[in-house]
């Protein structure tokens, strides 16, 4: 029984369904966040007093700072992660050492489950500063909590996602759509899937120490996913193939932009196909049939149809 949880990150996209879930077993649920405020919107999910914001700024913590956050707790979940550098916030701060320290600051209070959330691709030996720090964390994890269970998403979708919303709005707004590695290829997994991995890894006992990939039913091009956005929004814009060599120049400039619509570690990122590797333990192994992309996007990109959602419904539809 989960009667308190600590989840760090837990005011982003997977943190909200993940909260939702947690809130439905009773659970009182310590939502660690560097702003309180921007976490208030989490509350109404359970019952008063069941989610408690608590301040935190993780790339300045230490491990005995981080106790009193897990003191008690029955489980940690750790959700933090960057998608791109900025200010204070780093990569090696927040993927490489944070999760570490929220590790070891657990198995010193005796928590017994513990659930790492990092990404597919993560690998000490790339180029790319994310994959790098995702590996570089998930070994400290391992270190600190050898019982940790690491989960490792591909692309996550759904209605507040960063990646097929963005590029909705691009191919509704630019006359063009500009791509990076149009033939790489992704295996996008469903963000409520991905909160139902979690909450089975905090039920089951045979999970411990385990590894799983977490993609949806099929891999997909980058060039298909953009064809499958332009269905759901009625739109046929035309697409431009950056080749790598001219987006590792140009990224420098556009990742200063507001947004981060495109920097030079993502340039590097796309280089690889992020899907689950041959062999690894799925979402199949958790007990959960993925959703498709075909199922789940055009019900939330419809908003970006020219003239509305229901533009080109019959009357009385």
């Amino acid at each position: 029984m989960l009667r308190v949880v600590t989840v760090f990150g837990a005011t982003g996209f997977i943190g909200r369904h993940l909260i939702q879930r947690l809130a439905k077993t009773g659970a009182q649920v310590r939502v660690v966040t560097r702003d309180t405020e921007a976490a208030k919107f989490l509350k109404p999910m359970g019952n008063v007093g069941q989610i408690v914001p608590v301040p935190c700024n993780l790339g300045a913590a230490t491990a005995e700072s981080l106790a009193p956050l897990v003191d008690g707790a029955d489980a940690v979940v750790n959700l933090v992660g960057l998608l791109a550098e900025g200010g204070h916030q780093t990569f090696s701060a927040l993927q490489a050492e944070g999760p570490g320290k929220i590790a070891a600051a657990a198995a010193k209070a005796g928590v017994a489950k513990f659930v790492q959330v990092s990404a597919i691709g993560a690998d000490a030996g790339s180029d790319a500063k994310y994959a790098a720090t995702k590996a570089q964390g998930e070994a400290a994890v391992r270190e600190a909590f050898p019982a940790a269970v690491i989960l490792r998403p591909s692309i996550v979708f759904g209605p507040e996602d960063k990646f097929f919303n963005r590029f909705a709005s691009m191919a509704r707004t630019f006359p063009v759509v500009p791509v990076v590695g149009p033939k790489t290829r992704f295996q996008p997994v469903y963000v409520g899937d991905v909160a139902d991995a979690i909450m089975a890894c905090l039920r089951r006992a045979d999970v411990a120490g385990r590894t799983f990939e977490l993609g949806g039913p099929r891999s997909y091009s980058f060039a298909e996913l953009l064809d499958i956005i332009f269905g759901a929004i009625a739109v046929k814009k035309p697409v431009i193939a950056l080749p790598f060599g001219i987006a590792a120049l140009v990224a420098p400039i556009i990742g200063l932009l507001p947004g981060k619509l495109l920097t030079s570690d993502q340039v590097k990122l796309l280089k690889q196909d992020n899907v689950v590797s041959p062999g690894a333990s799925t979402l199949g192994d958790l007990g959960i049939e993925p959703e498709s992309v075909e199922a789940i996007v055009p019900s939330y990109l419809t908003r970006f149809r020219p003239g509305g959602r229901f533009a080109g419904l019959r009357p009385g539809v």
